[in-house]
């Protein structure tokens, strides 16, 4: 079971949000509805917090964001922003599954 659910875990989500965000509470209630039927790895990067300065001054103004990559990709890098996978603001269930076809090549 444990290595099935491994392999069920073929993309990484990242969510780039704040408290006290009432579109972050949905994006988080859209993503756990995904998960349940498509297991990712999960990552949270709170905009607040002065370690994640340089990803408030990219999506301050843009949040919920979520990135989705490989599971094996390493952790988000500000540099290579430009070129993820991303869905913003106001997002559904279909296009975040479809946002992890596109990265696992379905």
């Amino acid at each position: 079971m444990f290595a099935t659910r491994r392999l069920l875990q073929a993309c990484r989500v990242t969510l780039f949000s704040r408290d006290d965000c009432g579109l972050c509470t949905q994006a988080k209630g859209v993503l756990s509805n995904v998960w349940d039927k498509r297991p990712f790895l999960y990552t949270e990067v709170n905009l607040a917090k002065e370690e994640s300065k340089h990803w408030r001054n990219l999506y301050d103004f843009d949040i919920p964001v979520v990135h989705i990559s490989k599971a094996e990709a390493g952790e988000e890098d500000i540099n290579k922003a430009s070129k993820a996978i991303k869905l913003m603001h106001r997002f559904t269930e279909d296009q975040v599954e479809a946002k992890m076809d596109q990265v696992e090549g379905k």
